[in-house]
């Protein structure tokens, strides 16, 4: 199962664990992934979606349908 927002493509990021005598070592740290079921009144339809717990915030702010349309715009500009 990979570890990739379906929507924003949050994946995860590489750091360091740093003990207290300041030895390193690799560690990963993966996005808060939650998958759920959203109900598109626009098309009638339920999707099922893996998305990271930041754009669920947003999702409830603006709705899939608009937020969706916003980011397909971002991707246009790009």
């Amino acid at each position: 199962m990979s570890k990739v927002c379906d929507l924003t493509g949050t994946k995860p990021m590489y750091g360091n664990n740093v003990s207290h005598s300041n030895r390193k070592s690799r560690r990963r740290f993966n996005p808060n992934l939650q998958r759920k079921s959203f109900f598109v009144p626009e098309t009638n339809e339920w999707v099922e979606l893996k998305v990271t717990a930041k754009a669920l915030r947003t999702i409830d702010k603006l709705g899939l349908y608009a937020y969706m349309k916003k980011l397909a715009k971002k991707v246009q500009n790009n």
